[in-house]
């Protein structure tokens, strides 16, 4: 499959993938961004029995939500030595040894996933979670869970244009609805989804909306 995707011609190959760290992902991308939320949940699973277990967790959570702040607040105009920094520390939190064993092996596990954790210090524009691209896929989830499967293979492509324009607009807080009319209609009074993007991820820059 990975393979196939990257020979493929009619789409655009994405280099980087944010994800949970489910087995489909693996090498589908060149680099994999592994999501802070989705790692955060497995300490959740973690059902301690002695209180000083419970108090050991509590502890390294702390420190994992403190550092994941740090991380957030690093962007493309950081130095590297911030980056090196961030890294150092990654090392240092994700070392810990809190005498708990479940614990600890959770946070070995972390740690061995540093370099998909960490891919913002070489991506610094990707999210460091991928809540929202989940968000907007649970339209889809929902319309499935109705109306089972679209029939044809053009029916699937106007499906997922259609819910891909229906969300995005959302996301970019323009209407949908007007969006769609102005594109069908011709008239082009709007600028197009992809000019509000790059206005939105560039904003120092001036786009046409003509």
């Amino acid at each position: 499959m990975p393979r196939t995707y990257h020979q493929q011609t009619d789409f655009p190959v994405v280099d980087v993938l944010l994800s949970d760290d489910a087995f489909q992902y693996k090498l589908l991308t060149r680099d994999q961004a592994l999501c802070w939320v989705h790692d955060g949940r497995n300490y959740k699973t973690l059902r301690p029995v002695v209180p000083v277990h419970g108090e050991k967790l509590d502890d390294f959570r702390c420190k994992y939500w403190n550092y994941f702040r740090k991380l957030s607040e690093f962007g493309e105009n950081s130095p590297q030595e911030e980056a090196e920094a961030l890294s150092a520390e990654f090392d240092q939190v994700f070392s810990s040894k809190t005498g708990y064993p479940a614990l600890d092996e959770r946070i070995a596990k972390s740690k061995d996933k540093k370099s998909e954790l960490l891919m913002v210090l070489k991506h610094p524009e990707l999210p460091l979670y991928n809540n929202d691209a989940e968000l907007g896929a649970r339209t889809q989830v929902r319309k499935r869970d109705v109306s089972l499967h679209t029939m044809t293979e053009d029916g699937t492509k106007a499906n997922d244009t259609f819910l891909t324009i229906v969300q995005t607009a959302k996301k970019l807080g323009v209407s949908a609805y007007a969006y769609i009319y102005d594109r069908v209609s011709k008239r082009f009074r709007l600028p197009s989804l992809a000019e509000l993007i790059m206005a939105k991820r560039f904003p120092e820059k001036d786009y046409d909306a003509g």
